[in-house]
């Protein structure tokens, strides 16, 4: 090396040397020293570079390309390009044509750096700026007029073409090529599932679902899927849906509490006859399945001899809404016996008890006898018309104080019979009792006309065999064959509401194991005391002259076409009602649902509207005047000292 010999100059550092197949061809070998590469941090450094092969001096000849330096960790070159490759795939994935690496994925490793952050790729003979852009490859000979370049000018930019003394600093050049590109924003979270669809912020509060089935649906996973209640939408929605900002198209589809109707089956369906197929019938299982997942109705029964007493008990509450019950029923059966002189005002109070969430489907009397219907305003589309007819079992047919009323309808495809009767009285007219069963069955005309949903299992001389759940109640005026004294001294033997001792006396019992009446008809077991008779006020039995013996003449009976088809959930009496001789006995039922289709009359939601209006009114009037009292009771317990 002589005294001529330079390093290379900082403009080849930052320029990726050309590649080995543009080196002109040379018979001799050719003798290089590197000495490294230097920075400066001015661009007026930047010098023509002096080349010595064996002390001549060729500017015309290229040289080979520049060996980087290796960076501080312990790797070859080839290890460093191949991992430089490899991150610059996994971070340029929008344009193959552009390697851009972040700052972050070069803070690793720097093989070479440049005064302003460039990075010399040996491989790629190109020039990679810590901001990502490219500079345009440049070989060692291009700056000095290689032959080899002048017939590539075309391929030179503009600014490549100018003079050296013309081309401004190489970093305000790559400061105005740069071209930014960030690296791909990851999420923090989960991604929702595809089937959800979530809406931006804009649409959550529009879109929020109401607090009462966020609440429900808490709930519902706290108690690992039990359904609170029987009626409300389906526990599966509340699970699938999302959070309060599902979108308004998933909301409408999918995740709709109302199945949507579609435009054709508003101008074919006509539900007063509908479709007699059962895939998307207003009765068909689809329907069934959404209000009732588990295909079964509550059903509260209650038979209650009223005496013929003008007062009425001042709350109803423990007749119809026992606080032993966690929930209210689907339908309410109300049958009296020896009701009171206004049956209207029977009704309203009936009404007002039961308040908003009910309304009564129907109301029949046969002269004392008022059997009432109410059922919930939600299930009200899906009971057909309602029948009802009368037998009387007295001699002389004006006197309508003995006989039946029975009501008929079909819910979604189960037909109901509902029957409340008084029959005739006495300790020892069991006969007579008979008689009046075997009338009732053969005369009660029912149904008119709703089809038999089970024609051939039915008999024309038993109108209980004609439908697919019949309850019977009332006071059937059966008495236990027993003496008073010795009634008592079993009733003081009782422990537990084990009532078997004296139910082996009991008439009924003993005449429906021989066959001769309520054929087909089960019975809950009796854990209450005898409801007959007592002293009006109080929980004592008869104490007048004639010191009838205590019996259980009101029951109810419950009889189904298919096994199993009715649940008893309570079966009791109501001691609280004391303003007749008489307790009311209380029955609660699970009863199967099974679906049907539109081919029977429907009731259009058809209910007794001033009724219920005027018990609501009542209601809040009851309700204002307890707050009256309560503000008055605080206000009067205040004392003023002067």
């Amino acid at each position: 090396m002589t005294e001529n010999d330079q390093d290379y100059p900082l403009h080849h550092s930052c320029d990726a040397p050309a590649k080995q197949s543009s080196v002109v061809p040379d018979s001799k070998p050719l003798k290089t020293s590197f000495t490294g590469v230097k920075s400066s941090n001015s661009g007026d450094g930047l010098k023509p570079a002096a080349r010595h092969v064996r002390g001549e001096i060729n500017p015309y000849q290229p040289r080979p390309p520049l060996i980087p330096r290796l960076s501080s960790k312990s790797c070859s070159v080839e290890e460093t390009v191949r991992s430089r490759r490899l991150r610059n795939s996994q971070e340029s994935l929008s344009d193959p044509a552009e390697t851009g690496s972040s700052t972050d994925s070069l803070r690793e490793d720097q093989p070479l750096t440049a005064p302003s952050g460039c990075v010399l790729d040996t491989d790629a003979s190109t020039v990679r700026c810590n901001q990502g852009s490219i500079a345009r490859p440049t070989s060692a000979a291009a700056s000095t007029g290689s032959p080899v370049f002048r017939d590539r000018g075309s391929s030179l930019s503009d600014y490549e073409r100018r003079p050296h003394s013309q081309q401004s600093d190489p970093t305000d050049h790559w400061e105005r090529s740069t071209k930014v590109r960030l690296s791909p924003v990851q999420p923090t979270g989960p991604l929702p599932a595809l089937e959800k669809s979530f809406a931006s912020a804009n649409l959550r509060a529009a879109n929020r679902i109401d607090r009462d089935c966020l609440d429900y649906a808490v709930l519902t996973r706290a108690k690992l899927g039990e359904r609170l209640h029987r009626n409300l939408s389906d526990s599966r929605l509340l699970d699938n849906m999302g959070s309060d900002n599902t979108s308004v198209n998933s909301m409408r589809s999918t995740y709709s509490v109302l199945s949507p109707i579609r435009p054709q089956d508003v101008r074919n369906r006509s539900f007063l006859e509908g479709s007699v197929m059962g895939s998307g019938a207003l009765l068909g299982a689809e329907e069934l399945d959404r209000y009732f997942p588990d295909r079964r109705v509550g059903i509260y029964i209650t038979t209650w001899n009223m005496q013929g007493e003008k007062g009425l008990p001042t709350n109803l509450d423990d007749l119809l809404l026992p606080t032993d019950s966690e929930f209210a029923q689907d339908f309410y059966i109300i049958g009296v016996q020896e009701g009171c002189p206004d049956r209207r005002e029977w009704e309203v109070r009936l009404q007002e008890t039961l308040g908003p969430y009910f309304v009564m489907l129907y109301a029949a009397s046969h002269g004392v006898l008022y059997l009432t219907m109410f059922v919930r305003r939600d299930l009200i589309w899906f009971c057909s018309e309602v029948e009802h007819a009368t037998v009387t079992t007295r001699i002389i047919s004006q006197i309508k104080t003995k006989g039946a009323v029975g009501v008929a309808f079909t819910f979604f495809g189960t037909s109901f019979l509902f029957i409340t009767s008084h029959f005739t009285s006495g300790d020892a007219k069991v006969y007579e009792r008979i008689l009046d069963y075997n009338k009732i069955v053969e005369a009660l005309a029912l149904p008119k006309g709703l089809p038999d949903t089970n024609p051939y299992r039915s008999t024309p001389s038993d109108v209980t065999t004609r439908f697919d759940q019949v309850f019977w109640f009332g006071d059937f005026n059966f008495r236990l064959s027993k003496d008073r004294a010795d009634v008592e001294t079993l009733l003081n033997r009782t422990v537990g509401g084990n009532m078997g001792p004296l139910l082996e006396h009991d008439q009924l019992s003993r005449e429906m194991k021989d066959g001769s009446i309520f054929k087909g008809f089960q019975e809950a077991h009796i854990q209450f005391f005898p409801t007959y008779k007592f002293d009006i006020g109080c929980d004592i039995y008869d104490t007048t002259s004639k010191q009838r013996t205590p019996s259980y003449t009101d029951r109810i009976l419950f009889r189904n076409r298919q096994a199993d088809d009715i649940k008893v959930v309570k079966y009791t009496s109501c001691s609280n009602i004391k303003t007749s001789d008489h307790r009311p006995v209380v029955g609660v039922f699970q009863v199967k649902l099974r679906p049907g289709r539109d081919n029977i009359p429907l009731g259009a939601g058809q209910f007794d509207r001033g009724l219920y209006l005027e018990g609501i009114r009542r209601r809040i009037t009851r309700e204002l005047k307890r707050r009256e009292a309560m503000k008055n009771q605080s206000s009067s317990t205040i004392c003023s000292v002067s």
